[in-house]
């Protein structure tokens, strides 16, 4: 029996909290599209108190921050894109061009190629978040698109240097101090500063994964990432304090991050509360962290794995952390998440930062039908045809056949062309 002991907001709580954001991020997004350049600058003087002479940082801007950093950081930097790095090149040289005759005379194919201009939103304002120029600016990169612009909101009023060195070194070609829908607003639509991209990939806050969904269509998104989503599965194998701290380590990334831990331990279930309590009190982002749990978290007990798994796939999480005897097992049968995290030894802030898997996740249950942003993403993946005379003669007269069936007069027409040009006789 599946039993929920804390649930979280009810979904008439959450819809009326999500309306209210979609009306501000369309009235924000009408104004940009009307007014350009000046609307991007109110509203980044409104919102972040930042109004520079350009958003557009220089070449000699991003030398000064990069050299303004430890040479501990800018190392650090490096590693994580190196194992960033190394994963996208892999997954780039799974996807291969293809061509096959798939009957005598006709021979098709598709070709990968990449997006020609992507925007990538790095998100900052509570934290500076470097690894997402990791995710988004060097994947595109090893995609091979061939413009890439970043954009990311100034920090209490300053550049945040170590974000726009990880930009800089994953091979950005413009780099913006600018935030939130505005930033997002103006890479995908322009200004008179700004040349539109193709493309917009990157996390954010609520306001801006509802701006990228109503620019969707306008220009292309990855996919909807939100406010972080959690989910611990855990049995008695574990403990408390390790679910707790797990939980909270994603639960701080703001008030309405979903954290929820499905156990079939009665003994963590009930242990939960008080161990979350005693973290909180001595985690210096107890204050958010500690928000999001109480209005997301949830505590949910099961009696099996199997209700575990079908609890697990219902949610669709965006990072999923096994602390089971066999993680595996989950690996083998889960069909709905963004990241899996097998076992102890492993966590959401290696993922987050540094071990090389991309942390753009679906959110809100994406998860059920699309996976997160890979080199992959930035590819399209095209179709081509080229038929000999005597295929175009022989699949001509099926192609007619069938156009008529559709009543299409126009298609048919077009193969039977063919079919007299290439085939000899009449049709």
């Amino acid at each position: 029996m599946i039993r929920v002991l804390k649930p979280g907001l009810s979904d008439a709580e959450k819809f009326a909290a999500d309306r209210a954001v979609r009306e501000t991020v369309e009235r924000m997004l009408d104004d940009i599209a009307a007014r350009g350049d000046a609307a991007v600058r109110e509203y980044s003087a409104k919102l972040d108190h930042w109004e520079p002479a350009s958003f557009r940082l220089s070449q000699a801007e991003i030398d000064a921050l990069i050299a303004s950093l430890p040479e501990q950081t800018v190392k650090d930097i490096a590693f994580a894109q190196a194992q960033v790095r190394r994963f996208a090149e892999a997954q780039r040289a799974a996807l291969t061009d293809i061509e096959v005759e798939t009957l005598p005379g006709i021979r098709l194919g598709h070709k990968n190629i990449p997006v020609a201009s992507v925007g990538c939103y790095v998100p900052g304002g509570r934290y500076p978040m470097v690894a997402s120029a990791h995710m988004s600016v060097l994947t595109a990169k090893v995609a091979g698109v061939p413009r890439i612009i970043a954009a990311t909101p100034p920090l209490n009023g300053l550049a945040p240097a170590a974000t726009v060195a990880a930009m800089a070194m994953g091979g950005a070609d413009e780099i913006y101090l600018l935030g939130g829908v505005q930033a997002v607003a103006a890479m995908a639509l322009g200004t008179g500063s700004i040349a539109p991209v193709d493309m917009l990939v990157g996390p954010g806050n609520a306001y801006v994964a509802e701006a990228k969904r109503q620019l969707f269509g306008r220009v292309g998104i990855d996919l909807l990432a939100g406010p972080t989503e959690t989910l611990i599965i855990a049995d008695d194998s574990t403990d408390a304090e390790m679910c707790a701290t797990d939980l909270l380590g994603q639960a701080e990334h703001g008030p309405t991050s979903p954290a929820i831990l499905l156990t079939t331990s009665a003994r963590i279930a009930g242990e939960i509360e008080a161990e979350i309590t005693r973290q909180l009190a001595r985690l210096p982002t107890g204050a958010i962290a500690g928000q999001a749990w109480r209005d997301y978290g949830q505590v949910i007990l099961c009696d099996t794995d199997e209700e575990l798994l079908s609890e697990a796939d219902r949610i669709a999480s965006e990072h999923v952390q096994v602390l089971t005897r066999e993680p595996r097992w989950f690996l083998e049968r889960m069909r709905n998440y963004g990241a899996l995290f097998l076992g102890p030894e492993t966590n959401v802030a290696y993922g987050d930062k540094v071990i090389g898997t991309n942390h753009t996740l679906p959110t809100k249950r994406a998860a059920r039908y699309t996976g997160g942003l890979w080199v992959g993403k930035f590819l399209k993946t095209v179709t081509y045809q080229q038929v000999s005379p005597d295929a175009t003669a022989m699949i001509g007269e099926y192609c007619a056949r069938l156009c008529e069936v559709e009543n299409f007069a126009g298609h048919a027409e077009q193969a039977r062309l063919r079919v007299r040009r290439y085939g000899g006789r009449n049709a």
